[in-house]
């Protein structure tokens, strides 16, 4: 009974602090708190509060029994152990993959994939077909000629106007 009284009246409480809050025009604060006042009464209705309590006799238990019984603490540095080991292969893991990626490949580079599923493969801007800058520079086409980006040609008005604007 005495649960009882103390949940409805920590939930009267926060119902008083929303309705100042409401009354101040601060109506999200005002919505937070009746959204927490009405959990005392909540927990009290629904039949949590001995759960809660069973809970927290267990884990006074558990803790006492920590500070006294060696095989807890073997347990404890198992459970260190196994997270070090888990938190170690994972940096390796990272740290292998950014350093393969660093180191040019041996076999050369690696083929341009199409950045849209079904279009076909295009170098980067500005690289030939061996992957090295053009000796014009970027963006402008090879001495052989047009260079091939892929548009067929619908935007060389533009491209035009653009280079002549130094962009």
């Amino acid at each position: 009974m005495l649960t009882a009284a103390v949940a409805f009246a920590l939930t009267a409480a926060g119902l008083a602090v929303a309705g100042l809050r409401a009354h101040r025009r601060r109506f999200r604060s005002a919505t937070r708190w009746f959204a927490v006042a009405l959990l005392p009464a909540g927990l009290y209705l629904t039949g949590l509060f001995p759960l809660a309590r069973t809970i927290a006799h267990a884990l006074g238990d558990w803790a006492a029994g920590v500070v006294l019984d060696p095989r807890v603490w073997t347990g404890i540095v198992l459970l260190a152990v196994s997270a070090g080991l888990l938190l170690t292969t994972r940096w390796v893991g990272r740290r292998s993959v950014s350093e393969s990626e660093s180191r040019p490949a041996a076999a050369g580079p690696a083929p341009a994939r199409p950045a849209v599923p079904g279009t076909p493969a295009r170098p980067p801007a500005g690289a030939g077909a061996t992957g090295a800058p053009d000796a014009a520079g970027p963006g402008r086409p090879a001495k052989g000629g047009k260079r091939d980006d892929g548009l067929g040609g619908d935007f060389a008005d533009i491209e035009e106007i653009l280079r002549r604007r130094g962009i």
